[in-house]
């Protein structure tokens, strides 16, 4: 395995744990206020916000793929996938969902999926 990936937790069960955690931290934040924790704070400034924070997110790995480390490439997808979860969330995007489209597109070529969605 690589060194990467030393973790002995499954990266899938990882994924849902990250997810039940947000939506845990966003239901808490609806009852005792935006100082309950940072998806709490991110949930009450509204899905604008939450949408920007990706962009940003995604704008960041995209520096660190072309100028940083493999190590700043990790952090900035971390927090990117963290921040597309509490996007997906408060859009009640599930998890299960993307897997599910994913797998539905498994084995299909790029280019003809893409050519699918544009027809």
């Amino acid at each position: 395995m690589p060194a990467a990936m030393s973790s002995s937790t499954d990266p899938t069960t990882l994924l849902f744990r990250l997810e039940a955690t947000i939506a845990a931290r966003r239901a808490a934040g609806s009852a005792t206020g935006p100082d309950a924790s940072y998806v709490a704070r991110l949930h009450a400034k509204g899905r604008g916000k939450m949408a920007q924070k990706v962009g940003e997110e995604a704008t960041e790995v995209v520096i660190a793929a072309l100028t940083g480390s493999p190590e700043a490439l990790v952090g900035e997808a971390a927090d990117l996938l963290f921040h597309l979860f509490v996007l997906m969330g408060d859009c009640g995007v599930s998890l299960a969902q993307v897997t599910a489209e994913l797998e539905r597109r498994e084995g299909t070529s790029g280019i003809v999926e893409k050519a699918s969605r544009s027809s």
